[in-house]
């Protein structure tokens, strides 16, 4: 007699088995990006997009979710010397499988649908395209049939989205490179080339205009406007700004770290500290502002601004402006900078040169600045403390012609450093520094760092130059 146990058969399926990838382009399955199905990608799905001789005329919104693990990746595969594929606004076309509003205002868009459902997409990564014409005079064919572009709109328009990642991108000539609303959720931006948007005669469109919590640029390069755009290199309204290793060049002002009205934003415990450090900031003969760094608010309503500290360190900040410039705009005396190890030099063919606007708060420890910078071209401002700080006349750049910021074994700015504030510490260490262009040197190991006192500038951890 043989007693059968009956052992049930639990079989776990998984939501999807595998992900797809689709390729767009010449010689492959799908002619063009019309064809992609954005309103069914999920998770683990990859959209190549080949490069062509001519443009993909055509715009889109990504309304999905990726995951952590499987991001939805759309990256462009490069030509055969390295051109990257390009997507154009001008006499783009819209997919007819999808519907969203606000066409009008971007070339790419994230969140904001009804074909597909809307959602909030999270986990999506855009690498290696060019975007491109995202601005009037051009048009576009959409739900409306043609329509001409806004002025606002955008290469990239995060309306919302959660762990959006943008990487070896080239965006120009839209009116905002980048643009994200109070919805976005940890936007992180790297080695990108942005430069050449704007409208002209309007300062109100600029190469990277963002909202939110959490926002991440790192190893770009920001280059001037449109001729004739008065709009700022870098504009941030996001709380938990990090601004690093970056190269940044032109702009009414080459950054501007403001205020939002958005409540979510404003009761961040990030919006009051604000990184940036390791960036090479060059203002230009062409800035309509005498201003380089803008901190605190703009929509003047002083219960919005940030009240807080701009931690400026590690930064080298030229001035190439024949008339006067100021480094530092603060709104107000609630705001602070606590400015280290940078070195802030005005070239002997540069225009009269001062730290500070009229008001705000600040610290100055351990920078070299060129010895004709003035404090002050007049007001009040408050100086918290001025220690350390070294004047001279020739920082020590290997070639400041050929724009090589690196410093020379006899650069008075090397080994010279001091401690950064606690609140910097451990997350935003100088680890890293920018390399000529949108490329980031190997870090150097914490035992190599500890042995010596970093060199000031935004090169602090560039090796001996020969």
């Amino acid at each position: 007699m043989f007693l059968t146990v009956l052992v049930p058969l639990i079989v776990v399926v998984p939501y999807r088995s595998h992900a797809e990838i689709y390729n767009v382009g010449p010689e492959q399955a799908l002619a063009t990006p019309l064809e992609v199905p954005w309103e069914s990608l999920n998770a683990g799905d990859t959209v190549r997009i080949h490069w062509r001789v001519e443009p993909y005329r055509v715009k889109w919104v990504l309304c999905r979710q990726g995951s952590k693990e499987q991001p939805i990746l759309i990256e462009g595969i490069s030509g055969p010397g390295g051109e990257q594929p390009v997507i154009d606004g001008e006499n783009a076309r819209t997919p007819r499988q999808l519907d969203y509003w606000g066409e009008q205002r971007s070339l790419i868009k994230i969140g904001g649908a009804n074909r597909p459902v809307d959602t909030l997409p999270r986990h999506i990564w855009i690498k290696n395209l060019e975007l491109r014409n995202s601005r009037p005079p051009f048009r576009f064919t959409g739900r409306r049939g043609e329509t001409l572009y806004e002025k606002q709109s955008a290469g990239i328009f995060v309306e919302k989205g959660e762990h959006i990642r943008i990487s070896h991108c080239t965006i120009r000539d839209n009116g905002n490179g980048i643009m994200s609303s109070w919805h976005s959720r940890f936007l992180h931006v790297e080695h990108c080339h942005i430069h050449s948007n704007g409208v002209e005669r309007s300062g109100l469109e600029h190469n990277v205009y963002i909202d939110g919590i959490g926002a991440k640029f790192e190893f770009n390069r920001f280059g001037p406007l449109r001729a004739d755009c008065l709009g700022v290199n870098f504009k941030s309204r996001a709380s938990q700004t990090i601004l690093r290793y970056n190269w940044i060049e032109g702009g009414k002002r080459c950054v501007n770290i403001v205020d939002t009205h958005h409540q979510p934003v404003l009761d961040d415990p990030g919006y009051r500290d604000t990184f940036v450090y390791g960036n090479v900031i060059i203002r230009d003969d062409r800035a309509p502002n005498n201003q380089v760094v803008h901190y605190g608010g703009d929509l003047h309503d002083l219960k919005w601004y940030r009240k807080g500290t701009l931690h400026f360190y590690h930064n080298t900040v030229i001035t190439n402006r024949r008339r006067s410039t100021t480094l530092f705009l603060i709104s107000s005396d609630g705001e602070t900078v606590d400015c280290r190890n940078n070195i802030i030099y005005r070239p002997p063919e540069s225009g009269n040169f001062a730290l500070l606007a009229e008001g705000g708060k600040i610290r100055l420890r351990h920078n070299w600045i060129s010895r004709e910078a003035r404090t002050t071209f007049g007001g009040d401002p408050q100086v918290l403390e001025n220690s350390e700080n070294i004047r001279g006349t020739d920082p020590g750049f290997r070639d400041f012609a050929g724009a090589d910021f690196r410093l020379v074994p006899q650069s008075p700015c090397r080994d010279i450093a001091g401690a950064l504030a606690s609140q910097t510490l451990p997350s935003h260490a100088m680890r890293f520094h920018y390399r000529l262009h949108q490329q980031k040197a190997d870090p150097v190991p914490e035992t190599e760092r500890s042995k010596r006192r970093l060199d000031l500038g935004a090169f602090a951890l560039s090796p001996d130059v020969k």
